[in-house]
């Protein structure tokens, strides 16, 4: 049952906590709808030295009883691009709003990280989401778009959107 609204204070990931809700919210979410692939496992096992060190960032959402409901990372590829993945709301929270804040944060925060664009995969079997990016202001590009060769099979929509 959605929850029509739940408060969330959503900020850089910090604890050992965070560490293992950004990796278990995405394992399983990717696991009920898709496969692990061998770039998730990697990301997820090592945020820290994979995101965070490189220059990027993982935001965790939680609730109002400290508990992580929702996480996003901002990838960094350099020359100001970033990437905007592994965003996930848990299943009991899903509905009340937590994705779009966590789009809305990761768009901030990759301002602030001196991002001049955000691109993204997705997939259409993930309509929500795909609706969500678009009203954030996302828009469709082609692969030639990517600063990546090698990019997820299963994202079969990309999308990005100019940071300011």
């Amino acid at each position: 049952m959605p929850h029509p609204h739940i408060d969330v204070s959503i900020a850089s990931l910090a604890t050992p906590t965070d560490l293992t809700a950004f990796r278990e919210i995405n394992e399983d979410w990717i696991s009920r709808l898709f496969t692990l692939a061998d770039e998730d496992r990697r990301l997820l096992a090592d945020p820290i030295g994979q995101i965070v060190r490189p220059g990027g960032d993982v935001l965790i959402a939680h609730d109002a009883s400290g508990e992580a409901v929702g996480c996003v990372a901002l990838v960094s590829y350099g020359d100001g691009i970033f990437e905007l993945a592994k965003m996930g709301v848990t299943q009991s929270a899903q509905g009340a709003g937590i994705g779009r804040r966590l789009i809305d944060a990761a768009i901030r925060r990759g301002t602030e990280l001196g991002g001049r664009r955000l691109f993204l995969g997705t997939s259409t079997r993930l309509e929500a989401a795909v609706h969500l990016y678009e009203a954030a202001g996302f828009h469709r590009i082609t692969r030639d778009r990517l600063p990546v060769a090698d990019y997820y099979a299963r994202a079969d929509i990309l999308m990005e959107i100019s940071l300011a």
